[in-house]
């Protein structure tokens, strides 16, 4: 076994981090090639992994969070990638719902793992097609993985979060290294245990893109401003126009098309709960993203 991959892991602060335990450890341990855990503790989570960088000494540095559970051929499927791709400087994969998750979180997981619900970034919850040339929308720092050259001349915005994964992978891109997501490279994440924090998760990270690109770099990647209008739409149309068939068309379209990726994701889970509870999930998603953005955005203008 050789030490190849430092797998970096920021641990809230001690009054943060209650009575949870560092789960992760466990699926590190089973791998088949060694890997060494960095547990750095107390900062911000940009912090911690900055921190982290400094330690690892490895030719792979990987990020993950304290309550992500690896595959057990994740270290093997990482290797077996960068060989196969030498071209190829960072490589994330799906975290996926857990298998023995609350049932708000298997709903939720579903959610987010829909092209309805997350659009692009449904590729961070689900398994889709390997992309060569993927982006911030396809990978999050609960499943990263970097060639040691990329962390020497990247860092971690401390001064954003949340957000700073896909700040570090879009800064990333910018100095020329090339991205890529691989549906063979699979660690499981735990799901927000309830509806609010569910709301406030979407909310914050929606309300966190204006702050780390301006409004003409988002235009680049439109489906982030689609809640957006639609939550301007709900509250203004109403409003300048009354209740018609200006208003009713989209609603109603928007709901068919609610209802069929719930029958849609119902069955292909086989969960007959989906159909019933995905189409107030996705509703949840649009409306806190599109807040959530709207929000930053104000905030952005006014300290500006």
């Amino acid at each position: 076994m050789t030490d190849k991959i430092s797998i970096i892991v920021p641990i809230p602060p001690k009054e943060r981090m209650g009575e949870r335990k560092v789960e992760i450890l466990e699926s590190i341990n089973r791998q088949k090639h060694k890997c060494i855990p960095v547990l750095i503790e107390g900062g911000t989570a940009s912090e911690n992994r900055n921190k982290g960088i400094e330690r690892a000494k490895t030719e792979y540095v990987a990020f993950a969070n304290m309550h992500s559970i690896l595959s057990d051929d994740w270290s093997e499927k990482v290797l077996d990638f960068f060989d196969k791709h030498p071209e190829i400087d960072i490589v994330g994969g799906p975290h996926l719902t857990p298998k023995e998750e609350t049932i708000f979180g298997r709903l939720s997981g579903y959610a987010l793992g829909s092209i309805f619900g997350a659009a692009g970034s449904s590729a961070r919850y689900n398994i889709k097609k390997e992309m060569l040339d993927a982006d911030e929308r396809h990978l999050t720092s609960a499943n990263l993985i970097c060639r040691s050259k990329v962390t020497k001349k990247v860092k971690f915005n401390e001064d954003l979060y949340p957000g700073e994964d896909p700040n570090f992978i879009k800064e990333s891109i910018k100095k020329g290294f090339k991205v890529s997501y691989s549906p063979d490279i699979i660690v499981y994440q735990r799901r927000r245990p309830s509806w609010k924090g569910f709301a406030k998760q979407i909310f914050f990270y929606a309300s966190a893109r204006p702050k780390k690109e301006s409004f003409t770099e988002t235009l680049k990647m439109p489906a982030f401003l689609v809640p957006s209008f639609f939550v301007i739409y709900l509250v203004l149309l109403p409003y300048l126009f009354g209740i018609n068939w200006l208003f009713v068309l989209p609603l109603g379209c928007y709901v068919v098309l609610s209802f069929c990726f719930s029958a849609y994701e119902s069955l292909k889970n086989k969960d007959p709960l989906a159909i019933f509870f995905l189409p107030f999930l996705f509703l949840t998603i649009h409306l806190s993203y599109g807040v959530g953005f709207l929000y930053g955005v104000a905030t952005k203008l006014i300290r500006n």
